[in-house]
């Protein structure tokens, strides 16, 4: 009887647990309730708007330059008009918001040439030299530098392009003295010390590192905002060609561009944009921030679309609706024109996410000219109601016709520009 007893007793106590936890799924209620649309496209096999990096493919004329674009996602859970603050998982802050009454932007459309300049030196290869003995090494392997590292300073002087390395290289070879680097990986710095080998064939010293300074391709404007001419554009980070990690910046410029073609897009190829650009002539703007959200930064003066130039409202992720909207992009030379997309999914989101809509390209002209969203194309403003409420980012490669956007919110709080009225903060107990 006692054994029974014991067993009817933890029952009773394991069903009193599963009641009070009930509330705590709620959360994972929601996640399960995302549309059907979104989570069968997100399983399926795709190509990102490539990650700028990944796909740039630069020729060079003078300073006209070729190139295209791309990006990169992650999905987050839906939410509602309330930001939720957490530690280790759990509420601490719960705080209601709503726009603030002058929160307006002025969305973008313009296709713009962009280009960035990498903290330090990238590392994004090895090469082997042939030293006198004839035996090829890399001497930056044997350093134990790694592709994708960043070297920041050579004996103690700070690096900040390629140019910089050589005068190095050249006298540490010379005086048989090893280079002192110092190097960042990831979020660690180390220093460590790496011995140039003079080339038998080229009569140079060399470090058996392929290096990088900056990246350059095109994308679209975004918006920007008139009083303080903070814009945003792309809506995905730019990642290294090589090493498909998102570049950390010193510093960039974006500068007008101009479509010279469109390759269209297909199912299982993704279309692209082709574009020429100067970087010593018309420049538009700074760039100071390279994020999951987009490139950010200050413009030099106010441009111009010549579709929809006034400041226009905002709309948060909670009020975008399933159905038409307007995109604002170019697909001959700098012509802003106004194309017709439906909103297929929109995920009301709690947190900064990169993945919060569902796109469908409807205009015809559109889809004749492009085939749906191509490579270029990202950042191109998603209007909806008189609102902006995003950019598109990504396209699915099985359907050109379809990609993702990320809501406009995200790319406002990045880009610097306070939007919420926050009210009735309280601590939950």
């Amino acid at each position: 009887m006692r054994q029974k007893d014991k067993i009817r007793n933890w029952i009773g106590i394991l069903l009193l647990i599963v009641v009070m936890a009930i509330p705590f799924f709620t959360p994972l209620q929601k996640y399960l309730s995302i549309p059907n649309e979104i989570l069968t496209l997100a399983n399926e096999s795709r190509l990102d708007i490539p990650n700028f990096g990944d796909a740039v493919e630069v020729n060079a004329t003078d300073d006209n330059v070729q190139a295209i674009n791309s990006s990169e996602f992650h999905a987050k859970e839906p939410g509602d008009s309330k930001l939720f603050y957490e530690v280790a998982g759990l509420p601490v802050k719960k705080v209601n918001v709503s726009l603030l009454d002058d929160i307006k932007v002025i969305p973008g459309g313009q296709s713009i040439g962009v280009q960035l300049h990498t903290l330090g030196v990238l590392v994004v290869g090895h090469h082997l030299v042939n030293g006198k003995d004839e035996e090829a090494s890399s001497p930056g392997e044997d350093a134990k530098i790694k592709v994708g590292d960043i070297i920041l300073k050579i004996n103690g002087k700070p690096i900040k392009n390629m140019e910089d390395v050589k005068p190095y290289v050249e006298k540490a070879g010379k005086k048989n003295k090893p280079l002192k680097l110092t190097v960042k990986r990831g979020k660690e710095k180390f220093s460590t010390k790496l011995q140039p080998v003079k080339d038998n064939k080229e009569k140079e010293y060399r470090i058996g590192l392929y290096i990088r300074d900056s990246a350059a391709g095109i994308g679209t404007m975004s918006f920007y905002e008139p009083k303080s001419k903070k814009y945003g554009a792309l809506g995905h980070v730019i990642s290294d060609m090589d090493t498909k990690k998102p570049i950390e910046i010193h510093d960039g410029t974006i500068v007008r561009s101009n479509v010279t073609s469109i390759e269209k897009g297909n199912n299982g190829t993704p279309g692209e944009k082709q574009a020429k650009f100067s970087m010593e002539k018309d420049k538009i703007g700074s760039i100071t921030k390279n994020s999951p959200f987009g490139i950010f930064g200050e413009l030099n003066s106010t441009i111009k679309n010549g579709k929809m130039d006034e400041p226009m409202s905002v709309g948060l992720s909670h009020e975008v609706k399933e159905g038409p909207a307007k995109i604002l992009t170019v697909v001959d030379g700098e012509k802003v024109e106004e194309f017709d997309v439906e909103i297929v999914s929109s995920v009301p989101q709690k947190f900064p996410a990169t993945k919060g809509m569902v796109i469908k390209i409807t205009d015809p002209k559109l889809l004749k000219e492009t085939g749906g969203i191509v490579q270029g194309m990202s950042g191109s403003p998603i209007i909806q109601d008189d609102k902006i409420v995003g950019a598109i980012t990504h396209v699915f490669v099985n359907d050109p016709t379809s990609g993702y956007g990320v809501h406009i919110e995200w790319m406002l709080q990045e880009a610097g520009i306070d939007i919420y009225k926050k009210k009735d903060k309280q601590k939950a107990s």
